[in-house]
């Protein structure tokens, strides 16, 4: 199989064919590569929906060098031998982003200061680099009622930015899904159809696929920054799921139990509620080390051990570095 060549912001990088751009950034580095709100690698079919990751194909192929019309989805469009495709070098890219970043923040609440999603929000590492001082909405945002989804998860629709990655969880990876998308345009939400509650073994992925607080995990809800945290790698032996995961602690005390994400955010292995809610107790872990956090954000502050803190992305500031 011959490889296909594509460059992406004056880089390039051979790729099999049917990658997309997205994931041909991916392999590049974190420098060039497009913001995703909604594309997942492990979720099927899902990708296409936030527009985040909009990028200028300003040469189509070696076959046709015409440039494409309009700016595409990374995560929908794929790879063509010579492509060049242009992502944080394009001001007609940056400025398409900023006005979609805009649009997620219509309707979105400033709830950061009390939201538990803080400090590891993509939408806040977003609205940093893309986003306005002040909104130019004139009318008033859209409200919903929390909605408890089952005894361990909350769905807070408000702060939703229907990205489907939750809808996708649950399609693909429990028994039968009792949620889903309901309502058109401006109204549509997240909902549990006649209130049934989301009750399998592994519907608290949803919480880690949120990319945004939408849905939180209720035994943690309200207990502590994530940043004031210590993230511990851990395993145990489970007959549901891998069993390893992220210990959340305090001193010897353990918050939340997330799965291990990669540095796109994107968790590696998804495990079983039993590891994620009912496994609080020390005894039943066997700690690895501290987990190394590569993706950035404020929890990257304050890695144990760390002898430099990056203070943001590759992307905005480059080389800047506290001592």
């Amino acid at each position: 199989m011959s490889l296909l060549k594509v460059t992406i912001d004056n880089k390039t990088i051979e790729v099999e064919p049917g990658t997309t751009i997205l994931q041909a950034a991916r392999m590049i580095g974190p420098d060039v590569a497009p913001p995703a709100m909604c594309y997942y690698t492990k979720l099927k079919t899902s990708g296409g929906y936030c527009r985040t990751c909009l990028v200028k194909v300003s040469k189509g192929s070696v076959k046709d060098p015409r440039p494409m019309p309009k700016l595409v989805a990374s995560c929908r469009t794929t790879v063509m031998d010579g492509m060049e495709v242009e992502n944080f070098t394009s001001p007609e890219v940056v400025d398409a982003r900023n006005g979609v970043v805009e649009f997620l923040l219509l309707n979105h609440p400033l709830d950061c200061p009390i939201c538990d999603q803080a400090g590891e929000c993509h939408l806040q590492d977003l609205s940093y680099e893309n986003g306005k001082s002040k909104t130019r909405n004139e009318f008033e945002r859209r409200t919903f009622e929390k909605i408890d989804i089952g005894d361990k998860i909350q769905l807070h629709m408000t702060r939703c930015i229907l990205c489907y990655r939750c809808v996708k969880v649950a399609d693909q990876f429990t028994p039968e899904r009792v949620h889903g998308v309901i309502n058109r345009g401006e109204v549509s939400e997240i909902s549990t159809y006649i209130q049934h509650a989301v009750d399998n073994d592994f519907s608290g992925n949803m919480i880690d696929v949120c990319p945004v607080g939408a849905l939180t995990d209720k035994t943690f809800r309200f207990k502590s920054r994530v940043w004031f945290l210590k993230p511990v790698d851990a395993h145990r032996n489970c007959d549901k799921c891998s069993g390893k995961t992220v210990l959340w602690k305090y001193g010897q005390e353990i918050y939340r139990i997330t799965g291990r994400k990669d540095q796109w955010g994107e968790v590696e292995e998804f495990i079983c509620n039993t590891c994620r809610f009912d496994k609080k107790a020390p005894s039943d872990w066997t700690e690895e080390g501290p987990r190394k956090l590569s993706r950035h954000s404020v929890i990257s502050q304050g890695q144990y051990g760390a002898k430099t803190k990056f203070v943001a992305s590759p992307v905005t500031l480059p080389n800047k570095q506290l001592s």
